[in-house]
């Protein structure tokens, strides 16, 4: 996996109940140098074009994807975030400031559709997308997309329901259903949940029509001479034929001679499912490791019941951390959608100490725990994300030495080296009582003085002449030592902080017991 830093870092710019202001690419584009001082190498903007919902859509109800806020369409200009200039400009900005710009694409589905067409269907169940309910018959769906508003500019390629697979809902009899057309079977090489998970919403786009194919292979171009992004995040890769991002990563990347990362979102959270996948799929992307993501919600809901020896078994970044992309929480999992699975706050800082004070995989931020979520009034952790990334750059180097080996109080060290002055680090964190482990962190430290850069723990570690040091955690909580700063670096770890309350890590209510 190649990166433009060493010891990357993502950050996921938005959550689901960002305001539909349509400022976001501006507010991005002032915080781009900031954000790179601040270690993050890429950034995974929302879908960027026309939603059905118009201003207010996410991103995910995808009605026109040539429209990047330019055209008056479904009752606006811009989307969510903002216009097609500003986008733009605010993908330069990122750029300029060395962040890479990963862009959120939605191929599986549309929605918003411009008028509706007679079409032969049989409906399935919707727990058996395989088994037939009733014969075919004559429905009427939201099928045509002709974009008058565009008015052809850019690909006069219009969609109809020779392009689609199915829809979830008859105009005709106003019932709702999962309705596949007729000559047209569910793709094959999908997620096995529903026996078959072609289908998800909208109007199911239809893989194996040819001219579907080339249509998407031709915006594909389009989109990257456009905002000449870096890379992508591929929306709902389980409900897609896997040998299709194969082909669509593949002919981009030839044509345009680039590396263009790539990882997929495949919603399960079993590791041979994920590593099923990559297989079908030539490898060519990599995956957001949902496993880890629901070993961290089982650790913060078992509220020190959780055995943190295992913490990482299962996962990919276990077995396959070339491919893993490593994350806590992200827009689905947040309270009231669809997947709802948040990571406890008292929990929220160790989960970012496993994914970003450890080599393996390439860790995401999301921007609901870094900023926090203004309709409930969540702070966000601001000032412990910056302290862990500002060591990930500049401490997280050396031989890797792990002591997963207590079932509540666990920790790792990695030594550092020649090439990075000051390097090494020291991570102990429980999910019950306090504790303490001695640990080797090299010879090289011997005499040398470590403290907690998070603040919680006051005391200091003088690290003994075989380069072992005992190193503590507060009860619930995680440490992370490191050598003591100088005091021009002690400066720039408080101007990192500065927008946080506090480096300490929250106890609120749901703390684990004692």
């Amino acid at each position: 996996m190649r990166r433009r830093i060493e010891n990357g870092v993502m950050l996921q710019y938005f959550e689901w109940y960002l305001p539909a202001d349509a400022t976001l690419w501006k507010k991005l584009t002032a915080k781009a140098e900031s954000l790179a001082k601040r270690g993050v190498t890429s950034v995974w903007l929302p879908p960027a074009y026309k939603g059905q919902a118009g201003i207010n859509d996410v991103g995910y109800g995808v009605y026109d994807t040539y429209d990047l806020g330019e055209f008056d369409q479904k009752g606006t200009v811009p989307t969510k975030y903002g216009t097609k200039e500003e986008y733009l400009a605010c993908i330069r900005a990122l750029q300029e400031s060395g962040i890479d710009v990963y862009a959120d694409i939605v191929l599986n589905h549309m929605m918003g559709a411009d008028g509706c067409e007679e079409v032969d269907a049989v409906e399935n169940m919707r727990g058996d997308r395989t088994q037939e309910i009733t014969p075919v018959q004559s429905i009427k769906a939201w099928t045509e997309f002709t974009f008058p508003g565009r008015h052809g500019t850019y690909s006069d390629f219009t969609w109809d329901a020779t392009c689609f697979s199915g829809v979830d809902w008859d105009e005709r009899k106003e019932k709702a259903g999962i309705y596949n057309f007729e000559g047209v079977s569910w793709d094959p090489g999908v997620d096995k949940e529903n026996v078959n998970f072609d289908y998800l919403m909208g109007a199911d786009i239809n893989f194996s029509n040819p001219r579907v194919r080339r249509q998407l292979a031709t915006w594909g171009q389009w989109y990257l001479d456009t905002t000449h992004v870096d890379g992508f995040r591929l929306d709902a890769v389980k409900h897609i034929d896997s040998s299709f991002f194969g082909e669509w990563l593949g002919t981009l990347r030839r044509n345009n001679h680039k590396e263009l990362f790539s990882v997929g979102e495949y919603w399960n959270a079993d590791i041979n499912v994920l590593e099923g996948y990559l297989d079908a799929c030539g490898r060519c992307m990599s995956l957001f490791d949902v496993p880890l993501h629901f070993n961290f919600f089982a650790a913060s809901h078992s509220f020190g019941n959780f055995d943190m020896r295992h913490i990482f078994d299962g996962t990919l970044v276990q077995r396959d951390p070339e491919k893993a992309v490593t994350f806590v929480d992200n827009h689905d999992t947040q309270t009231g959608q669809a997947l709802e699975s948040a990571i406890l706050d008292w929990f929220v800082p160790h989960a970012y100490a496993l994914i970003l004070l450890r080599p393996q995989g390439y860790p995401c931020i999301f921007y609901g725990d870094y900023y926090g979520v203004q309709k409930f009034g969540d702070q966000g952790f601001t000032g412990e994300i910056d302290v862990m990334t500002y060591i990930r750059r500049t401490r997280l180097f050396g031989e890797q030495r792990d002591y997963f080996d207590d079932e509540d109080v666990i920790g790792w060290t990695l030594e550092g080296d020649d090439a990075h002055p000051g390097s090494g680090v020291a991570v102990v964190l429980t999910d019950r009582c306090g504790g303490e482990k001695t640990m080797l962190v090299g010879e090289r430290h011997a005499g040398e003085v470590w403290v907690d850069a998070l603040n919680i723990m006051q005391n200091e570690v003088t690290i003994d002449e075989d380069g072992m040091g005992t190193f503590s955690c507060a009860d619930g909580s995680v440490s992370v030592w490191v050598k003591e700063p100088d005091d021009g670096e002690q400066l720039v770890i408080e101007r990192l902080d500065e927008t946080s309350e506090s480096r300490a890590v929250r106890q609120p209510a749901g703390q684990p017991h004692a």
